[in-house]
């Protein structure tokens, strides 16, 4: 019996991680990344910004899309190529962030998976958005075509 063979990744799968930032987030991420701009910590500064508040280091909001990808989908094994990112509104202390990925295309002969990628608070109000490019990992690869040889359909699960 032959098998039908399906790429791993197909246009439309979908994967989500969501977050409340806390303040330790933002203070951890800081401490993490270096990035002490008193707009993330100094609430005096920030309540004379345009924004009134502190507010969260934009990469902390992209580092909930690197969760989806790394740990979802595509998953464990996903290298990443590229990343484009637009912030279109700020994230504050106590938001609620939903990171979501979307497949819309898969290059099956690279094992190259291109995805949309965005962030939304609580509010429904898109906060991030941009694309990604990922490569899965020869482990990855030989992991699939052993499933593959032995009649199973290398499909993620992950999907909302």
């Amino acid at each position: 019996m032959e098998v039908a063979h399906r790429p791993a990744f197909v246009p439309g799968q979908k994967a989500s991680f969501t977050k409340t930032i806390s303040e330790a987030d933002v203070i951890l991420f800081a401490g993490i990344s270096g990035d002490f701009n008193p707009l993330h910590i100094n609430e005096e500064y920030a309540r004379q910004s345009r924004f009134g508040r502190r507010i969260a280091h934009g990469l902390l909001s992209a580092g909930l899309i690197s969760h989806v990808l790394g740990m979802q989908l595509p998953g464990p094994g996903a290298i990443y190529l590229k990343q484009d990112l637009k912030f279109l509104a700020p994230v504050f202390i106590g938001d609620t962030i939903t990171a979501t990925v979307e497949v819309l295309s898969y290059r099956e002969d690279k094992h190259i998976v291109t995805l949309q990628t965005d962030c939304v608070n609580q509010n429904g109000e898109k906060v991030l958005t941009g694309e990604a490019v990922l490569m899965m990992d020869k482990a990855w690869q030989s992991q699939q075509d052993g499933h593959l040889r032995q009649g199973e359909v290398g499909v993620s699960a992950n999907s909302e």
